[in-house]
């Protein structure tokens, strides 16, 4: 294991590890805080960034961690139908509270408590895909396949599209 990651992204490794990946956090010298600028750093397409977003369901005021397509925007209404209540932003502080990491690092897995995580389909598209490992430096590779099986999301169509003019 890499001893000069950060704390959180040292955490992330060790749940990689042992959920069987082989996967290498790896350390960007430029921040991967937007799917933009991650996918700069790596060099791959904006649509390989597997971002997590985290909204509030509202009546149970659960965190919900949607991991999408770096170019998609998330549908809330569709996910909100998925999970049976009204989704609603959720604040930085909200976000380290319930994920144990702050924005632009929240990593789809390492949380401090089991989380109702979807993922949108779109990622399906690609052998490689890159997600945020703890830290606004740090980024890891897996396959599609890989995120679905370590973090137990339900797959589905959750992107927006786009509306008719």
């Amino acid at each position: 294991m890499n001893s000069g990651l950060p704390p959180k992204s040292l955490m992330v490794q060790k749940v990689l590890e042992d959920k069987g990946l082989s996967s290498k956090v790896r350390i960007m010298p430029d921040s991967c805080r937007t799917s933009q600028m991650a996918a700069d750093a790596v060099g791959c397409d904006v649509a390989q960034i597997a971002k997590s977003l985290i909204f509030k369901a509202k009546q149970s005021g659960e965190a919900v961690l949607i991991i999408a397509c770096g170019d998609n925007m998330v549908d809330t209404k569709k996910v909100a139908k998925l999970l049976g209540q009204k989704l609603s932003r959720a604040d930085a502080d909200f976000v380290r509270e319930q994920t144990g990491f702050a924005i632009g690092g929240v990593p789809p897995v390492g949380h401090p408590k089991p989380l109702t995580i979807f993922i949108d389909e779109d990622l399906e598209r690609f052998e490689e895909i890159w997600a945020a490992a703890g830290n606004p430096h740090a980024v890891f590779p897996l396959t599609p396949q890989e995120l679905f099986r370590i973090t137990g999301g339900q797959v589905g169509d959750i992107k927006q599209t786009a509306k008719p003019k």
